[in-house]
């Protein structure tokens, strides 16, 4: 052996010889490289001979690496999604694909790494303390979106002015927050977003909750099922300014009011005074918050408020739509962002089991607090688990055990699997969706595979059918077969 391959090979064994985990063939090849260097001409130190080298130099850190089992469990808080959990999603996006397209709306999307600035608004939102935020490797600050509506801010402020007003945009986004887990409550949910920009009066609150609405409805669910808690951020702004509570508390005032519909006053009493509002003023806030009706809230605010005008025009404009039976106003609705200026929204689970399903508003300045000019928005997110969770409680969830194929193909042999292949080629072009048994199979084991996938036929090529230009279809539903010509296969599948 040359001293260039003895070099080479000895380059290689160094390699394996430095390696902190053994794997099997990582071993079998530094055995073997070991043996070749000492029946070589070359010298060869007594480390290279030393056939306990592997166990010295394989640490018990090492040795637990490599014998360590997978953790098989997704990280806390999120979701694999096998093929009926798949055919679930699908079905709940198509649904909420189909609301947005009849009402309008056209679909959009942007990076789920979002700049970690777009989320750490000054007003003691829960959010900000629930980013999954790092660092990245160009020292930029970076998060996994919690929420779309700024990333939304951040597309149409990239545009300068030049999108054409008003717009209506949906998106499906994942989002992610690292909070405590309840029912109905991951760290990574999907979340329907429904946005309407450039219009500033209620009629855009009126057409998102008519088209949310709309999909409770075609989901099956009605108005005894769900309820939509409705309410303007004027009220809260009108009791603050009478009680001389300066405008720039407005929005933190808010985040914490929001809180007190799962804590007790006492529990925020300490953020409550750094605020400046003290026991007094709290106190006469939630005795507004209650009001729940146009009537009292005249009582209250005076029958020329503007919180009691926005309110009854949105009201009527339900009446037009047909949803009233849909809206509920509570004064004490006031959603835990900070940047809603105006209508504000909950849809929420009657029987009251479970958290809320929906909730949005109107965002006006927004943009404002990223530098821009203020342009009327309004909009929704509706996520992905709480009306799932909603749908299997009512028992009106459809079923998604089947997989959707509608043929499997079989050959009876080797030799005919050629023909399978023609066969099932000719069904795909007719639309249909087919599973070719790829290999030698019992029929028995044929038929019970295509029972797990719910498939509705059973198209089998066997000597004697083939022989005579047909293969035999079996209706695995009606348990009828009959023999199909292979030139009319494309005719069959289209009359099914």
């Amino acid at each position: 052996m040359n001293h260039h391959r003895i070099a080479s090979i000895m380059f290689v064994w160094i390699t394996l010889r430095c390696s902190t985990a053994f794997t099997p063939a990582t071993t079998r090849a530094y055995t073997k490289l070991t043996t070749l260097l000492a029946s070589s001409n070359g010298r060869i130190s007594n480390a290279v001979q030393d056939k306990s080298l592997l166990d010295k130099t394989n640490t018990d850190e090492t040795r637990r690496v490599v014998s360590e089992k997978l953790d098989t469990n997704p990280p806390k808080g999120t979701r694999d999604f096998y093929p009926e959990d798949m055919r679930l999603r699908n079905w709940l996006f198509d649904q909420w694909r189909d609301t947005a397209r009849i009402s309008g709306f056209v679909e959009y999307d942007a990076p789920v790494l979002e700049s970690e600035a777009l989320y750490t608004r000054k007003a003691g939102e829960e959010v900000t303390q629930q980013l999954y935020n790092f660092v990245d490797k160009g020292e930029r600050a970076v998060t996994l979106r919690p929420e779309m509506t700024p990333s939304l801010a951040r597309m149409v402020m990239a545009k300068k002015g030049a999108l054409p007003l008003p717009f209506k945009w949906f998106s499906i986004p994942q989002c992610w927050r690292y909070e405590r887990m309840t029912r109905g409550r991951r760290r990574e949910h999907f979340q329907w977003n429904m946005d309407i920009w450039g219009v500033a009066g209620e009629e855009a609150e009126a057409e998102l909750i008519a088209a949310m609405v709309r999909f409770f409805e075609g989901v099956g669910l009605t108005s005894e099922d769900v309820g939509i808690k409705v309410n303007s951020r004027l009220v809260i702004g009108e009791v603050l300014n009478e009680l001389g509570i300066p405008p720039e508390k407005f929005a933190a005032t808010c985040v914490l009011v929001d809180k007190l519909e799962k804590v007790p006053v006492d529990a925020i009493q300490g953020e409550l005074e750094e605020l400046g509002l003290d026991r007094s003023v709290v106190e006469k806030l939630l005795n507004v918050l209650t009001n729940k009706s146009i009537e009292s809230l005249r009582e209250t605010l005076g029958a020329d408020s503007k919180a009691v005008l926005q309110l009854e025009k949105f009201m009527s404009l339900c009446d037009a739509y047909g949803i009233q039976d849909w809206i509920i106003l509570d004064a004490s609705v006031v959603r835990g962002l900070a940047y809603y200026t105006g209508i504000v929204f909950e849809a929420f689970d009657r029987k009251g089991q479970l958290r809320a399903i929906a909730g949005g508003g109107r965002y006006d300045k927004l943009l404002e607090t990223f530098g821009g000019d203020s342009i009327p928005a309004a909009g929704f997110g509706f996520g992905d688990a709480v009306i799932v969770e909603l749908l299997k409680e009512r028992n009106i969830l459809p079923s998604f055990e089947e997989s959707g194929i509608d043929t499997v193909v079989f050959a009876m042999n080797e030799k005919l699997f050629p023909v399978a292949i023609q066969a099932a080629t000719a069904l795909r072009k007719a639309g249909q969706s087919v599973d070719l048994i790829l290999e030698a199979k019992k029929s028995k084991w044929v038929f019970k595979h295509a029972d797990r996938l719910g498939a509705k036929y059973c198209l089998i090529v066997g000597e004697s059918e083939y022989e005579n230009g047909e293969v035999a279809v079996k209706d695995l539903k009606l348990g009828q077969q009959a023999n199909v010509k292979i030139e009319e296969l494309v005719s069959w599948a289209t009359s099914q």
